[in-house]
């Protein structure tokens, strides 16, 4: 049978053949390097049997998705050797983030980092022994039963949640069973160099009123050399840690009288004060004019702009008068109603209105860090009332003023057009204009984009930065 590479190029396979078959027949080498494989856009497991015309990619821990199943698989180990450890200990989740990978467990003894020596022993044994990695499903009776006879309640849990119908994966190394939906390495040999960096608290399902769960963090690349660059890289980061320098030199404070919510001292406020006088300055230049708006406004008018069905449990709320109200996340009907005040000439418009809004959002207490995740921030808020002819024009002068301003404090970013999710308000025509009308100003200006599909606003398509 025939698959279709990603250069384009047809491959012969014999029938039934599976992505590492097809994998060796292209090379030895490209199969010795191979971690996964993309089966019509879908990523899977080496093992995944292919069928006439699958679009193939081999994946390789020079791809981001391999880096992503490398760590994966690093994390099951983790929860192997763990087990292993300590097997009265119950299993939560394990998935990888950022440059790494956790696991949440239920420790009936409590660990510390001192205890990371011989788990990553064990971690090492269980590498050295190369186990093959099997994926099998089971019907969701079978499932239930598996976990539960291993007493892994929080699997349970999770089984139950999934949707009816939905495939129940998991994962076999050796005698360990993970629930899973994958896609693994073809073996724990393929892991080269990991190291067990911190130890945190969770709650189970970032939910306050559950258990507290112990986490664990990790790294893993495909070198050691990678590996050990990226621990120096963490030391210099850690002597320009924002939380630190803001503590040292005085610029704000976070306290457990308002967590999440920061305190800006003397120092803080001066470099706060600059930065508003520079956007103030680039607004009126391009043609803004500034408003503030209410910090609380009522119910109604968060359930007409859709927030109240939407986003409610994310809001802040309170009674005034006996009327429920909330304390705004988000500056945009703020913004409508201080349009709607006067009649406008399509000769007015486009009306350009900045603000500087403090919105408030419930943020989960495990989640909140520095300032990077609060309960307020100033939000630096554009909108803009134009014509449906206007809005390319207008949004290539917004992605102008964002690159100029992130350009001059020196960031890099890369960009995302963020389409339709399911929870969604708007019409499907006004959802299409406006998500063609935000790729043609990105094309317009030349701008490298990626599709990030399902992941706009629920009241509109996004262009994130």
């Amino acid at each position: 049978m025939k698959i279709i590479l990603k250069n384009g190029d047809a491959l012969e396979v014999s029938e039934g053949a599976d992505c590492a078959a097809a994998a060796r027949a292209i090379s030895e080498g490209l199969a010795r390097a191979a971690v996964a494989a993309k089966v019509n856009g879908e990523l899977v497991d080496l093992s995944t049997p292919l069928k006439e015309g699958d679009s193939l990619e081999i994946i390789t821990l020079k791809d981001k998705d391999g880096l992503h199943v490398y760590r994966h698989t690093c994390a099951h180990v983790l929860a192997q050797a763990i087990k292993s450890i300590y097997p009265t200990c119950k299993l939560a989740i394990g998935p990888v983030i950022d440059n790494g990978f956790y696991y949440d467990i239920d420790f009936k003894t409590p660990i510390t980092m001192d205890d990371f020596a011989k788990i990553e022993a064990e971690m090492k044994k269980i590498i050295k022994s190369n186990l093959p990695i099997e994926r099998f499903t089971l019907p969701r009776n079978e499932a239930i039963a598996l976990m539960s006879g291993f007493g892994e309640n929080y699997k349970v849990e999770l089984i139950n949640d999934l949707p009816e119908g939905e495939e129940i994966s998991f994962y076999k190394q050796g005698a360990f069973i993970d629930l899973c939906r994958g896609p693994h390495l073809p073996s724990t040999g393929k892991i080269k160099a990991f190291k067990l960096m911190s130890i945190a608290g969770a709650y189970w399902r970032g939910d306050e009123k559950k258990k507290m769960l112990t986490r664990i963090y990790g790294t893993a690349f495909a070198k050691k050399e990678e590996m050990d660059a990226y621990f120096v890289m963490l030391e210099e980061a850690k002597k320009r840690d924002h939380i630190k320098l803001g503590r040292e030199l005085k610029l704000f404070a976070l306290l457990n009288e308002g967590r999440g919510f920061p305190f800006f001292l003397p120092n803080g406020m001066i470099l706060k004060n600059l930065l508003i006088d520079y956007w103030r300055q680039i607004h009126r230049r391009d043609g803004y004019v500034e408003v503030q708006t209410p910090m609380i406004m009522t119910r109604t008018l968060w359930e007409t702009s859709g927030h109240w069905d939407h986003y409610k449990d994310n809001m802040y709320t309170t009674k005034i008068d006996g009327e429920e109200c909330a304390i705004k996340p988000m500056n945009c009907p703020g913004g409508v109603l201080v349009y709607k005040l006067s009649p406008h000439s399509y000769k007015d418009l486009p009306i350009r209105m900045g603000e500087l809004g403090l919105v408030h959002r419930h943020e989960k207490s495990g989640q909140l860090h520095g300032l990077m995740r609060v309960r307020c921030f100033t939000q630096d808020d554009a909108h803009i009332f134009m014509t449906p002819e206007q809005i390319t024009s207008e949004i290539k002068g917004v992605v102008k003023l964002i690159d100029e301003v992130y350009k001059l404090f020196g960031f890099k970013y890369h960009v995302e057009l963020s389409t339709r999710p399911d929870d969604s308000m708007g019409s499907d025509e006004d959802w299409e204009n406006a998500t063609n009308a935000l790729r043609a100003a990105l094309e317009g200006l030349g701008l490298e984009y990626e599709v990030n599909e399902g992941d706009g606003a629920f009241y509109g398509p996004k262009i994130d930065f």
